[in-house]
Order: structure tokens, then C-alpha cells, then sequence
């Protein structure tokens, strides 16, 4: 879609949306008014945040949400070029309460950028450590929850044409273990973190684009 048409488009979706209007002008920015801290944690803090909108009228509503202050993160699926397999986890995920199965992520440490993070984490995690050419395949940056966190994901493949097996460095209260696995094991793989499944539906088309580039040929 180019620029032209993807202009038009917006704005023939932004008359949709005003028709629907409850008074609420959304080309105005919400401006947070107010902010209490209710908890501070290890990783996460709660804010209750009170936040002011524009009405069509030029006055404002006000309105109140808790807000899950997270830091960034990065999520990636690892491929083994040589031998065409991927690197998954399984660890003790909180929020399900349960042993899942998914795959290398953590939080960006400041001062990082994603690619450093990534491979720092890879290294902690698995204790895999590239060794040779790296691609890292850009799946996007989603947020975990918009409405209730503002944890962003940078998201990622990453192909490597060779590694080595160095040492994992858990934190005090971190426990994973980590296996490689072909394509169709991933696939049958009861993954369910939502960041995990962007990753892998990326990399699934670029296997298909890769057999029908084949099939052509």
C-alpha cells in the first residue's frame, strides 16, 4: 500500500470511527493529570493514573486506569541455520501458574538496544553464544497489553550460521531449561505467550515464501 492510499484509507476509517463518536475528540493526545505509585516491585510497578480527554467541546473527562510500568523487552526465536532447528524454553511463568513451554525473552537492560539485549539474554538464558553470521530478522515492536502495561516487545528471529555452548547465568530466582527441536516440533508445541507466537507466525512465512521461491524454480 503507498503513502497516497494508506491516507486516504485512514481518513475514510476516521469518518467511520466519528460517526460512532460518544464526544470524545481522539486527534487531541490524552494528557495524564495525575499519578500515584500503589506498588513498587522487583520488575513491575503500579501506577493509578488519572488521565484528562478532550471532548468534542473543548473541554476535558476525566477518567482513571492502572497502569503496569514495565521495562522493555526482547523476545526471539533462535534458529540454527545448519542444521535447521529452533531453541525453546520451559520455565515457571506466574501469570498461568503453570510450567510452559516458549521461547528466549528478558527484560532490556538500560542502555541497551535490542540486538545487544537479545544476545545477552540468549547467552544468560541457554548459554548459547553466536559464533559466526548473525541475522536478525526484525518481526516488529508490540506491546504486551496495551490496556493495562506499557511493556513493549521487540520482537525477533534470529538465524544463526554456527554457535557455541558457553555457561547459563540464571538470576538468583531463575530456572530454565532449554532444548533445540525441528520445525514441526515447534509447530506441534503447545506455546501460548502471545509474543512468542508473533515470532514464530514471522518465521512461518518465510519458510513458506522460501518453498514457494523453490517451487518456482
Amino acid at each position: 500500500m503507498d503513502a497516497e492510499h494508506a491516507q486516504s484509507t485512514r481518513a475514510q476509517l476516521d469518518i467511520r470511527f466519528d460517526g460512532t463518536s460518544d464526544g470524545i475528540d481522539m486527534d487531541v493526545p490524552a494528557r495524564i493529570v495525575d499519578v500515584e505509585t500503589t506498588y513498587r516491585g522487583a520488575i513491575f510497578d503500579v501506577e493509578d493514573r488519572t488521565i484528562a480527554l478532550t471532548r468534542n467541546d473543548g473541554g476535558e473527562t476525566l477518567i482513571r486506569r492502572q497502569v503496569i510500568v514495565h521495562a522493555p523487552c526482547v523476545v526471539m526465536l533462535v534458529h540454527d541455520t545448519r542444521t535447521d532447528r529452533y531453541l525453546v524454553e520451559r520455565e515457571y511463568r506466574a501469570g498461568a501458574n503453570i510450567y510452559t513451554i516458549g521461547l528466549p525473552a528478558g527484560l532490556i537492560d538500560d542502555g541497551e538496544d535490542p540486538r545487544e539485549a537479545s544476545l545477552r539474554e540468549l547467552r544468560e538464558e541457554t548459554g548459547v553464544i553466536p559464533d559466526g553470521d548473525i541475522t536478525f530478522d526484525t518481526a516488529g515492536d508490540y506491546y504486551s497489553s496495551e490496556g493495562m502495561t506499557d511493556e513493549l516487545a521487540h520482537i525477533a528471529v534470529l538465524h544463526l550460521d554456527g554457535w557455541r555452548q558457553g555457561e547459563c547465568r540464571f538470576d538468583a530466582d531463575e530456572h530454565v531449561e532449554s532444548a533445540w527441536v525441528d520445525w514441526d516440533t515447534l509447530m506441534s508445541l503447545p506455546i501460548t505467550a502471545s509474543n512468542s507466537i508473533i515470532a514464530i507466525q514471522h518465521e512461518r512465512m518465510r519458510r513458506l515464501e522460501r518453498e514457494r521461491g523453490c517451487a518456482r524454480a
